[in-house]
């Protein structure tokens, strides 16, 4: 259930990432048409999920400040909407209303509390974009009474990882989908009655190099990390894959939450977008991360961590190196992902992360 990252090895690049300009995103020659990765947005805090938002900006959720923030990409104005809040994951608009996943801290060090903090730590907020919180969904109060993965949550009064992270946010007509990344699944929540409802729960995956903090738990546990909804109508929901390499899904659903297509063999799925031609986008940070608990290489640079990859219909898959990508949106044709999302994290530094325009003709 578990959505931290591979800590060892990120906190023993973080000392590197600073020697590298952030905005060096390296994706090859320049492509004909100009450079294949461009910089439209920088200042960020740990940059989540990218949606669309209103006269053709985008939105952001920045997890380290607590922010969420729309973004204009002709002239890179980065304006406030949200704040004070902690942990911020998803956000998505729709008609006027900011649907905002706000995430659960990490389970308690040795020594620490033995219970969960008193109050919900993962709940999915409805607001305006003035600030005003309209409405507040538990979602970790769900997990704790339905648990629908059925994995063991507390060992001895504490909990075995987070109950719940919620990670990635879809608006819809009448109800709004949350990828939860520590629970394990996507829940659905009715507009009308407020009520929660589980709509999907992937399953885990057999991959060598699967290990879970988790008692009983075989394979790697799926922590659902996006949700988009495509051009074809149906529901994609991206996984991480217990960050082993080739354990990451791209799940298509149809709307009552059944599979109609799988994409595997992807590696640390953090964001998902769908063109409208077929073709699948997936970034992943995994791809350039050392491997194992020690120090990285000396030659090592962490400017080549990340990657996008493209999927077409038939299965065809391209690749275009991008820093750090979590979030992924196409706005009026044009890809944008966010990149730089970890490094502040990493380096307690603010301000590091950015949103680029990716040309999708590069990718060929």
């Amino acid at each position: 259930m578990r959505l931290d990252r591979k800590a060892a090895v990120w906190a023993a690049a973080a000392a590197l990432v600073v020697a590298f300009p952030t905005t060096a995103l390296a994706g090859g020659d320049d492509h004909e048409d100009g450079p294949p990765v461009r910089t439209v947005a920088t200042g960020l805090d740990g940059p989540r999920q990218l949606s669309d938002y209103e006269d053709g900006m985008l939105v952001v959720a920045e997890s380290d400040s607590g922010e969420v923030s729309s973004i204009d990409p002709e002239t890179g104005e980065v304006t406030t909407l949200l704040s004070g809040l902690v942990n911020v994951q998803g956000v998505d608009y729709r008609h006027g209303l900011l649907y905002v996943a706000v995430g659960a801290s990490a389970p308690p060090s040795e020594g620490g509390p033995a219970t969960p903090p008193p109050g919900p730590a993962a709940v999915l907020l409805v607001a305006e974009p003035d600030g005003d919180i309209l409405e507040t969904y538990d979602l970790e109060q769900y997990e704790l009474d339905n648990n629908p993965d059925g994995q063991v949550q507390f060992v001895d009064g504490a909990p075995v990882d987070a109950l719940s992270n919620p990670f990635s946010v879809l608006a819809q007509r009448n109800r709004i989908l949350v990828a939860d990344g520590g629970a394990n699944d996507v829940l659905a929540i009715d507009r009308d009655t407020g009520e929660i409802s589980t709509f999907f729960v992937p399953p885990t995956v057999e991959a060598e190099g699967c290990t879970n903090a988790n008692p009983g738990t075989t394979g790697c546990d799926s922590v659902p990390t996006e949700i988009t909804e495509g051009p074809d109508g149906l529901i994609y929901v991206g996984t991480l894959g217990g960050e082993v390499p080739g354990a990451g899904r791209v799940y298509a659903l149809d709307h009552h939450g059944d599979v109609v297509r799988v994409i595997e063999g992807l590696d640390g799925v953090t964001g998902v977008a769908v063109g409208r031609s077929g073709a699948v986008y997936v970034s992943s940070l995994l791809e350039g991360a050392p491997a194992g608990e020690g120090p990285p290489p000396a030659d090592f640079d962490p400017a080549t961590v990340g990657e996008l990859i493209r999927i077409d219909e038939d299965d065809e898959r391209t690749t275009l190196q991008v820093t750090m990508p979590v979030g992924l949106e196409i706005e009026h044709g044009q890809l944008y992902s966010t990149a730089w999302s970890v490094a502040g994290m990493l380096l307690q530094q603010p301000g590091l992360g950015e949103v680029v325009a990716v040309d999708r003709h590069a990718f060929e």
